[in-house]
């Protein structure tokens, strides 16, 4: 939790208590279905939490923007976002029941009113969002694939609506396609070793390709 405050010093005391309680939460339902590797849930705010937020060192959310995580497993990205903005609507999708369950169980707990969740294919789920976020589930073009048609026309913030995605590596041949994505090293905000190959792609919604 330290870790989580010493990069974003302003919370309030209830965002402080929900981050806190994320460790009991996980570790609780990790035991019953496995959604995360015993070593990450020891190392939860760094790997999974503060990797999640990331995506709010490059674009803070207004409250009523609206977000869809696609395949979020346990919650990632999305519960942390939503945690950290709680006026702005998450939608949390996964096609795997057991991981929806314990979004749903972590949702509760952490009580958190701006989250609904779904048991499904991206593909088949309707409506429109300021952002799509996700963690690396597929690569580039198989995702935008997925997500084809989904992000709302109208902009309300700095960056232009479109896809924010948690990625590692070398990304040249996977954006090689996408001229207007815009690529943000994580360790330009994290000092930690973790986030050493971690980067945050922007591909706003009139890609070329």
């Amino acid at each position: 939790m330290e870790l989580i405050k010493k990069y974003f010093p302003d919370l309030t005391q209830e965002q402080q208590d929900q981050f806190t309680a994320m460790q009991e939460l996980y570790k609780d339902w990790n035991l019953k279905i496995n959604v995360v590797s015993r070593k990450d849930i020891d190392e939860l705010y760094l790997r999974h939490v503060l990797h999640s937020l990331g995506i709010a060192k490059v674009q803070s959310f207004k409250p009523d923007a609206k977000i869809l995580d696609v395949g979020t497993g346990g919650g990632f990205p999305g519960i942390p976002l939503a945690i950290l903005f709680p006026e702005t609507q998450f939608h949390l999708v996964d096609s795997i029941g057991k991981k929806i369950k314990v979004v749903e169980e972590v949702v509760a707990g952490l009580e958190l009113q701006n989250v609904k969740f779904t048991n499904s294919r991206v593909e088949d789920i309707d409506g429109q969002y300021d952002f799509i976020v996700s963690r690396a589930v597929a690569a580039m073009p198989t995702f935008v694939h997925w997500v084809k048609g989904k992000i709302a026309k109208k902009n309300n913030h700095e960056l232009k609506n479109g896809i924010l995605y948690l990625k590692g590596g070398d990304l040249s041949e996977e954006l090689e396609q996408y001229t207007s994505a815009k690529i943000y090293s994580l360790p330009d905000y994290f000092e930690e070793e973790f986030f050493e190959t971690k980067k945050v792609v922007h591909l706003p919604m009139k890609f070329k390709g």
